[in-house]
């Protein structure tokens, strides 16, 4: 029996991931433990979860591997440093006080931290982890591969391909010229979080329309095997840790957008929950639109540029089959273009697809290229996180003071689960173990009536507290899934499962599902009875009492925190919001109507 530890931290979205004969045994972000979103520390609780759900302790640990190299990158920023010296110092001071201290060292702090020698701890490139993270789980035999993110130890986007159980970097794009930091700069622009605010901004363009697109290819270029240029006069990443954008950058586009005013829009409408219209509406949706438009361009060319890069894929691999991974893979609505605009005819997409599934990645890239095994993981699924017994869920129940009602089986719980979204009830959903990667698909969710438009009203008034342009998602039955989008083969597109593409809704469905429908658009999740069997029985009878097999999901926590782990996590958020029920395991937790 062969055991590896794969491990990611430092940078954001701290993992770690366990196979166990090249076979995933468990993986989970240190977020959903310390419930610090995008927790880049050490993975000390996640490695400790992965060991005991496996029953295994460190000392059997044949491979702890890293997924990037340290040396290379601290290598990358030094040299930048002293490239950009004096604007770079207090880049260089900042930087060398977190390298000196922990980065450097990470070999000694695993083999302290878990008793292994060194010479069990082993480090695979940045991109090759994602790479691998992407090939070495899907279901292909052979396919190109396509990786891009902000920036790892140099590279920032690589095409690559994937054959048995071998790997290989192509091509690569070097930092600065990054695609992923190109639309961080714009993200930042629009007032967002960087490495948070990505997925707002593709929301947010859904509401514009790209007016500005010609001022962007101003300040970046691609050529047509798709090698970027950024022009440095705009951008300020390579010698600053706190702005991604200079002077001349806010000379072409304006001020940064202001986070503290209300977004809303003409499309968007004014929701309830924003309170009484200010004396400056029509001035505020002037501006709002501005930003809107913005997002809309730098969306469109994020989507030229990643289809040029997947064109290219194919002409240098010929493969018909592709795998992303990388931050920007979780760009939804260009990865439906992939399969709509090139020739590649399957996509493949992880559901932990940026810097968390590195840890999965760096283990498989051991288990199958380094160490030569032939015998594949295919990730089906994305439940490999904590699960808990209905003792554990009604000790925590009592511990918060609440009534509980407890069913026998799981019949029983599907049909009061359905009476109560039926009633247009917001619930939260808690079963099984908690999902990989950043999206709640069915087993820490929160669920509601998905044809009613008011009900995104409802869920952000309740619970979500967010801008009215974030959509909500579709959890779809996959054998109904082609009855409501436009998606061929729908049932078999492994990045369905995952929530990784956004596709149209079919014009005679719109209203049906009005809740979900984002402008025509949904980002679908289909759901199969393989693999995740009590959420499938749940929306097959929902769909059987409400005539549509579909219901609204999205992810359990409040504005600004991790999804829930936990019971005592999924209390607190039904405490602290306007959540109607709670269902985990076969307890059900009813407030007060």
């Amino acid at each position: 029996m062969t055991i590896i530890l794969g491990i990611s931290c430092y940078f954001h979205d701290a993992s770690a991931a366990l196979l166990i004969d090249g076979q995933l045994a468990a993986a989970a972000e240190e977020e959903r433990f310390t419930r610090i979103k995008h927790d880049f520390a050490f993975p000390e609780n996640s490695i400790r979860f992965c060991l005991s759900q496996a029953r295994l302790d460190a000392s059997q640990i044949d491979y702890v591997v890293f997924f990037e190299k340290p040396f290379v990158k601290f290598d990358r920023l030094m040299k930048t440093a002293l490239h950009g010296f004096p604007r770079t110092y207090w880049m260089f001071v900042q930087s060398m006080r977190t390298w000196l201290f922990d980065k450097l060292w990470i070999k000694s702090m695993i083999s302290k931290t878990l008793g292994v020698a060194t010479k069990q701890i082993l480090f695979a490139e940045h991109h090759i982890s994602h790479a691998a993270s992407a090939y070495l789980c899907s279901p292909f035999e052979e396919s190109a591969i396509l990786t891009y993110d902000g920036v790892g130890e140099w590279a920032t986007t690589t095409i690559g391909y994937g054959r048995a159980e071998q790997v290989q970097i192509i091509k690569e794009l070097k930092f600065p010229h990054s695609l992923g930091l190109l639309y961080s700069a714009f993200t930042a622009f629009l007032g967002f979080e960087v490495n948070e605010g990505e997925y707002k901004v593709m929301g947010m363009a859904a509401y514009g329309q790209p007016r500005y697109v010609e001022k962007i290819w101003q300040v970046a270029r691609q050529s047509d095997d798709g090698h970027l240029w950024l022009d440095p006069r705009y951008f300020s990443f390579h010698y600053s840790t706190s702005r991604a954008i200079t002077g001349k950058f806010l000379e072409l586009f304006g001020q940064v957008r202001d986070p503290s005013v209300p977004f809303f829009t003409e499309d968007t409408g004014f929701p309830s929950y924003f309170g009484e219209r200010s004396s400056n509406y029509s001035e505020l949706l002037k501006y709002n639109q501005y930003y809107a438009d913005i997002a809309a361009s730098i969306q469109q060319v994020t989507e030229e540029m990643i289809l040029t890069l997947a064109k290219e894929a194919h002409r240098e691999t010929g493969s018909t089959r592709l795998c992303l991974a990388g931050g920007v893979a979780l760009n939804s609505v260009a990865n439906a273009r992939i399969l709509r605009e090139t020739p590649f005819e399957e996509l493949y997409i992880q559901p932990s697809a940026g810097d968390g599934g590195g840890s999965l990645g760096a283990a498989l890239y051991v288990w199958n290229t380094v160490l030569g095994n032939s015998q594949r993981f295919v990730m089906d699924h994305a439940s490999w996180g904590a699960e808990y017994e209905d003792s554990e869920i009604v000790e925590a129940v009592k511990s918060k003071g609440y009534d509980y009602v407890k069913v026998n089986d799981d019949d029983r719980l599907i049909d009061l689960t359905v009476d109560r979204l039926m009633d247009d009830r917001v619930i939260g959903w808690f079963q099984g173990r908690f999902e990989w990667g950043p999206r709640a698909l069915g087993h820490r969710s929160i669920l509601a009536n998905p044809s009613d438009p008011k009900t995104k009203d409802i869920v952000n008034t309740k619970i979500k507290y967010r801008e009215p342009f974030r959509p909500f998602a579709p959890s779809v039955l996959a054998v109904s899934a082609n009855d409501y989008f436009e998606l061929e083969n729908a049932a078999s597109s492994y990045p369905a499962r995952f929530m990784m593409l956004v596709v149209p809704v079919k014009d005679e469905k719109k209203d049906r599902i009005g809740a979900v429908n984002h402008l025509g658009t949904a980002r679908l999740q289909t759901v199969h009875k393989q693999t995740n069997p009590l959420y499938e029985s749940l929306i097959t009878q929902y769909g059987q009492a409400s005539g549509t097999p579909i219901l609204l999901n999205t992810s359990f926590n409040l504005k600004g925190e991790p999804i829930v782990n936990s019971p005592i996590d999924a209390l607190n958020t039904f405490e602290n919001s306007g959540l109607d029920s709670l269902v985990m395991g076969r307890i059900i937790v009813d407030k007060p109507s």
